[in-house]
């Protein structure tokens, strides 16, 4: 069962890591990324971050929706971090049984405008989560799970 699906930049860290598991009761963290899969330096920095206690599984964006939709996560209480909206994105119209995304942190750039202390995105981004609210799919801000949810 799929707990929760965050966009983060740093993926995982202590808040991601130990607030959110927390609060969601997830034993399992799925990192989609396609670049953390193949990078041993990212690979082996986020497993310092995993709680004990809680599977950590890091797949490619493609691998991550074919095992979400095979049922092989059914048995977890599931928390997926990906690093921006496009691949969060890719997972909400892959896999049926997502109908919400937490946006949690995106890097500031000069193509990007906040939305939030924490969450700035791009005139393409804005499009995606305007897409994706059109389908049905929640779009929320929250930095930590005992902040109130705010609507995109």
């Amino acid at each position: 069962m799929i707990r929760l699906l965050r966009v983060d930049h740093r993926l995982l860290h202590g808040q991601v890591a130990f607030a959110w598991t927390a609060a969601l009761q997830a034993d399992c963290i799925l990192i989609a990324n396609d670049v953390v899969v193949t990078d041993k330096i990212k690979k082996a920095s986020i497993k310092l971050a995993k709680p004990n206690g809680v599977k950590l599984v890091m797949k490619s964006i493609n691998d991550s929706i074919k095992a979400l939709n095979s049922g092989v996560t059914d048995k977890y209480k599931l928390f997926i971090v990906v690093e921006n909206i496009k691949d969060a994105a890719a997972l909400a119209n892959g896999v049926q049984e997502i109908k919400s995304i937490n946006l949690g942190g995106t890097k500031a750039t000069d193509k990007t405008h906040a939305i939030s202390n924490a969450v700035n995105i791009t005139d393409e981004e804005e499009k995606i989560l305007d897409s994706l609210k059109k389908n049905g799919i929640e779009v929320e801000l929250r930095q930590v799970p005992t902040e109130s949810k705010k609507q995109y």
